[in-house]
């Protein structure tokens, strides 16, 4: 069976023929997340509405539950000592794990108001957290406790952990989603799902230049995503964004062109590059974490 679709005949050198589309897990009810930490060759990634993160292993393909319950994690990554920083949509709050095991919150509440339900992370090279804070877990109690906005807007953050300053660097989204910073780090992706909610919401990526000060400029719409809405993001190092859709994933070349598609044959939430050369794209899903690689290689660390 194809996993695959070319829309343009740079996408084919993407493919490997020879490799397959892997399912690594099931059972999930909305799996997010995905965060690879090649130092000790596993795979971390959320399963929202089971208040679980769970670990799969490179080397035996084993999954086991690393953390229960675990505030309803959504966005998981890794900052540039190697913790892990996570979006719980619980606790309203972006967390930190320390190298013994304990948690750092590092943010939640702008102003003395509580966030709302923090989605996605990314950490830069100079060790600022930027996260979006949509209302998902507070619209209902599946993926977190039914609540009303005390920000009363959807954001985006930059946090600094060294001094603790929190700032928002956008507040025009409707449901602000996935992000990821271009190699160089001069650009941000932000995608905007307000159309889970809206049918005639945004459902596009934007991307903004990032400023020597930490401020976002030059907004502009990279892509609209169709079908479903834009989710998790990552850029690859030939500068094509990968975007979860409600289709599987979209890869848009540098300029914004939809030129493939990786079909794993339902919603995928989020996404992230790992193995040991960075060139195996995980995939959570609906109700599954995917994997297939590919002839290309993630940014990032490994």
């Amino acid at each position: 069976m194809t996993y695959f679709e070319v829309l343009d005949p740079r996408f084919a050198d993407y493919i490997i023929p020879v490799c397959r589309l892997e399912t690594l897990a099931q059972g999930l009810r909305w799996g997010e997340g995905p965060v690879w930490f090649g130092d000790s060759r596993h795979l971390l990634f959320s399963d929202i509405p089971n208040n679980r993160i769970l670990k799969w292993d490179e080397e035996t393909g084993a999954v086991a539950t690393y953390r229960y319950p675990a505030g309803f994690a959504n966005g998981n990554t890794r900052d540039r000592e190697g913790r892990l920083v996570s979006c719980e949509h619980g606790g309203r709050r972006i967390t930190r794990t320390e190298y013994d095991g304990s948690i750092t919150v590092l943010a939640d509440s702008y102003l003395g108001k509580r966030l709302n339900s923090p989605n996605d992370v990314v950490v830069k090279s100079d060790g600022t957290v930027w996260f979006t804070d949509p209302p998902y877990g507070i619209l209902t109690d599946y993926e977190g406790d039914k609540a009303d906005s005390e920000v009363g807007s959807c954001n985006v953050y930059r946090l600094d952990p060294a001094t603790g300053e929190l700032r928002i660097v956008a507040d025009d989204f409707v449901k602000p989603n996935g992000l990821a910073f271009s190699a160089d780090e001069k650009q941000l992706f932000i995608a905007d799902s307000g159309r889970s909610h809206d049918p005639s919401a945004p459902h596009h990526v934007r991307v903004f230049a990032v400023s020597d000060d930490g401020g976002l400029r030059n907004g502009r719409i990279f892509a609209e995503i169709d079908p479903g809405i834009p989710d998790g993001l990552r850029v690859d190092d030939r500068g094509a964004l990968w975007v979860a859709a409600g289709d599987g994933v979209h890869c848009l070349a540098p300029e914004g062109t939809l030129i493939g598609k990786i079909l794993p044959g339902e919603v995928i939430a989020n996404i992230c590059f790992g193995g040991r050369k960075r060139n195996r794209l995980f995939m959570a899903g609906q109700s599954a974490l995917y994997a297939v690689h590919l002839n290309t290689r993630g940014i990032g660390r490994t």
